[in-house]
């Protein structure tokens, strides 16, 4: 790869000396934040001066964080970088430990010494974490308890960290016989090149190697996952949640209304998904649609052969619709290395932002040229442009916006350049196309991502009630969901089964659906942009300012958004079928 498309990771540390220097600063800065340890209640002046030493921990604690796992994921078999990555979780975990008496000792101040503590102005800095502490009181252990639980925090993380390095690192899929009778290797970027093929033979066959190698450690698997889910049910209980989709909620600042209201609205209009599957089958000109049938496009006539720089440009104009302070931003990420672009062996698969405080976003990207890759840039720009205006407003507390407020942002900006790309092709056939590719990430987003939220609550759930679950029991499931989610029009294979064992954010538990409640929100918000209603994009870049200073149901009702309610998936379900339409009468 050429310098430019890689990552310049001497903006977090230039040099290694500066790295050691910072960890040097943590540490001395952990110490500095323990003489405070029992002091706490004694006086406003102490609680901020502990607050402030605190955010200056966290800022040193990111950019470390940061710099091992960037290092790490470019190259995750290389020994050296990952004992660096283990240095620094090493270290994000000992600055839980040091620090995991304060959140204790505060809630042990008496309520209205607290709220006098909240007059002194110096305070309002740390005002809102202080009231979310309150609010979450009883749901806070001992200090003992707190420091127990950050020191088990690098345990807890292994049935992740060991089902990410097995099959990032371990798995080799094999080859395939492409197209044109050539030997292939089958690899995570090129596997959803060839579900996209027109050739049947070679659609099975990565479908078939790349499921057959994940069905050959489903016990394995199986043991990682539900070693996860019983650790995340085990910590709930112990701090007093009723389950552990109430604790996954709250931290989201969302709710249980808004899960349980997304599955319900998404269950009772399951027919407009049912309805595009035949659509597509229809289209596709198939008596039987298997599972791996589904990705082609039938209005593709040729293979995507997008170079970066196109998908770049692309980018940018699509999304000058939401001005020139966010686009000149966007160019300099583009010009000033924050993405790694290509694919390379032994590098994390997928694609991510990682915001780092007070340096600039960074985004791993693992390009091939596709449609799809466009997409995922602008996708995950919209992270990048949410941490940037964030950070730049707010304090590193109040600048990590939560997961479900990072799906808006991201998803705002598929949808604005998709519609981008359907106004401006003047050619049916492509516009055939992209209104295709537009509903395909709506069904992949919207009841693909639902489908997985309603497996997790069901695991979940079995587990808190003391349930055995076994490998089959959750092929099972995930089988019957299948069905159910795409009904009639779609033959399900035996070996589609095994599909949630390729799922890694199920080790985020109650992560997925974020992305559902996330395109229901973008739609809305894309929707008034496109529209150019007065003074909305500057409401809308006002939120994203906001980072996490606010619960993320209360910022998305900043932009017209309440997702307690069924307004909103209801609103995506009928934009759902609008599309369908559209294409409908396109093709007559």
């Amino acid at each position: 790869m050429e310098e430019k498309d890689t990552w310049n990771l001497k903006d977090i540390f230039d040099t290694q000396e500066s790295f050691e220097n910072c960890k040097k600063h943590l540490e001395q800065t952990l110490e500095q934040i323990q003489k405070y340890q029992g002091k706490l209640k004694d006086s406003s002046q102490n609680l901020y001066e502990c607050y402030e030493l605190y955010e200056k921990a966290l800022e040193d604690c990111e950019k470390l964080y940061a710099y091992g796992m960037l290092n790490y994921h470019l190259n995750m078999a290389n020994q050296d970088a990952m004992k660096l990555f283990k240095e620094v979780e090493k270290l994000d975990a000992t600055m839980a430990s040091k620090t995991a008496f304060i959140v204790p000792e505060i809630t042990k101040i008496e309520e209205e010494t607290l709220k006098s503590f909240l007059q002194d102005r110096k305070l309002i800095r740390y005002q809102r974490i202080l009231q979310d502490i309150l609010e979450e009181k009883k749901h806070i252990l001992s200090e003992t308890e707190e420091q127990l639980l950050a020191k088990y925090s690098e345990i807890f993380a292994s049935p992740k960290n060991t089902y990410d390095i097995l099959t990032n690192t371990e798995f080799e899929f094999g080859e395939l016989t492409d197209e044109n009778g050539q030997k292939v290797k089958l690899t995570y970027g090129t596997y959803s090149k060839f579900l996209k093929s027109k050739n049947e033979r070679v659609r099975k066959q990565a479908f078939d190697l790349m499921v057959g190698k994940y069905s050959e450690f489903e016990n394995t698997i199986t043991e990682l996952y539900l070693t996860r889910v019983k650790e995340r049910t085990f910590t709930s209980q112990l701090r007093h949640y009723a389950s552990s989709l109430e604790s996954a909620v709250q931290k989201e600042g969302s709710s249980l209304q808004v899960y349980e209201k997304l599955v319900e609205v998404v269950n009772q209009n399951l027919q407009a998904n049912h309805r595009f599957m035949k659509l597509k089958k229809k289209m596709l000109h198939l008596e039987t649609m298997h599972w791996y049938d589904m990705y082609q496009n039938p209005f593709e006539t040729e293979e995507d052969k997008i170079s970066f720089e196109e998908a770049k440009n692309e980018v940018l104009e699509a999304l000058q619709v939401l001005g020139d302070v966010y686009t000149t931003k966007l160019k300099e990420g583009f010009e000033n290395r924050w993405i790694d672009v290509w694919e390379k062996p032994n590098k994390r698969s997928g694609a991510y932002n990682m915001g780092v405080y007070g340096v600039h976003p960074y985004v791993l990207l693992n390009f091939i040229g596709t449609k799809n890759d466009v997409s995922t840039i602008a996708h995950e720009l919209g992270h990048s442009m949410h941490s940037y205006y964030a950070d730049s407003a707010q304090n590193i507390m109040d600048s990590n916006y939560t997961i479900m407020m990072a799906e808006v942002a991201s998803t705002v900006n598929e949808i604005l350049l998709a519609d981008y790309q359907i106004k401006k092709e003047t050619n049916c056939e492509k516009k055939a196309e992209l209104l295709y590719e537009l509903l395909e990430t709506i069904r992949g987003t919207l009841f693909v991502q639902t489908m997985f939220a309603e497996f997790e609550k069901t695991v979940h759930e079995a587990i808190e009630k003391g349930e055995m679950l076994s490998s089959e029991d959750l092929n099972q499931l995930y089988y019957g969901l299948t069905q159910k989610y795409f009904g009639e029009a779609v033959t399900f294979d035996e070996n589609l089964k095994y599909g949630w064992l390729r799922i890694p954010h199920f080790y985020r538990c109650f992560y997925v659906y974020q992305y559902a409640t996330g395109i229901c929100s973008a739609i809305a918000i894309a929707s008034k942009i496109l529209k150019r209603q007065n003074g909305f994009v500057e409401t809308y870049l006002e939120m994203l300012k906001k980072g996490c200073s606010r619960k993320s149901i209360d910022l998305l009702k900043m932009v017209g958004v309440d997702l307690e309610t069924n307004a909103p998936y209801e609103e995506a379900i009928q934009f759902y079928q609008n599309k369908m339409e559209e294409l409908e009468k396109l093709l007559e």
